[in-house]
């Protein structure tokens, strides 16, 4: 029977808190009843808002969940040496450029306020998809083309195949941001493939991500990616009844509820 490889992802921009924590279990738990490899992968590309303090978390929760995975770094300096997102700029530009070479992307220069003010239902309106921008231009994101009826899908835990509209979802969302650095879907999605992931466990939030990554991963022939079973698990809320969120300042509050408690 083939290993199945499945990945715990957290990002140190805030300290890890209960929902964090819930998902840990959760995917730890997958992996142990599948008798797969449970890697540790760290989203730590936006160094802005990455902390010492945070990334510690990271380890200071999977010691205190008995968590011990296979691969991945085991200490905060290990990951700094070997593991960090920014060690692997050089595949994620060769990703970037796949794009650039089947014309999937275009420069877009609006602000925030533009693109509030342009929106449609809330969501980027393609105003400069036909500018013709060019793409080494200074301080623009480059965005993904799709067709309005672009369609992508992803297979769940049970195998099924979910299927959505991306362009109703996510209509020409970036692939590169305006640093230059890549965006994080084409990160994420390289890392699964090159790591061989082959199940991912993620909160319900992160389905518009699966999708808009499996839409991509269509687009670069990366058939590994397409194979992925995942599974979107429903997330702790606070007391606002709003979910956990670093950025928000969630702290770490002890133990997380079983998610098959929901």
């Amino acid at each position: 029977m083939k290993t199945r490889f499945f990945r715990i992802a957290p990002t140190p921009s805030g300290f890890i808190h209960a929902g964090n924590k819930a998902n840990f279990r959760l995917v730890a738990e997958r992996c142990r009843e599948a008798d797969g490899v449970l890697r540790l992968r760290i989203d730590d590309l936006d160094r802005q808002r990455v902390r010492p303090e945070y990334l510690q978390s990271i380890f200071d929760a999977l010691r205190e969940l008995e968590i011990s995975p296979e691969l991945g770094p085991q200490t905060p300096a290990e990951h700094e040496a070997h593991f960090s997102q920014t060690l692997r700029l050089p595949r994620y530009g060769e990703v970037l450029h796949k794009l650039v070479w089947g014309k999937h992307v275009f420069a877009c220069r609006c602000s925030r306020a533009q693109m509030t003010a342009e929106s449609r239902n809330g969501q980027y309106s393609g105003a400069c998809l036909h500018r013709n921008i060019p793409l080494d231009a200074p301080d623009v994101s480059w965005r993904l083309r799709m067709p309005e009826d672009a369609e992508s899908h992803f297979y769940d835990e049970t195998g099924g195949l979910e299927t959505a509209n991306l362009f109703a979802l996510n209509p020409y969302f970036v692939v590169r941001r305006r640093d230059g650095l890549p965006a994080y879907h084409i990160a994420s999605l390289a890392d699964d493939v090159d790591y061989g992931t082959t199940d991912i466990i993620r909160g319900e939030d992160l389905r518009e991500s699966t999708f808009s990554q499996a839409y991509l991963a269509a687009l670069l022939e990366f058939e590994t990616f397409r194979n992925i079973h995942f599974e979107h698990h429903p997330l702790l809320l606070g007391p606002d009844g709003q979910k956990l969120s670093k950025s928000a300042g969630a702290k770490a509050i002890g133990k997380a509820g079983n998610l098959t408690d929901f």
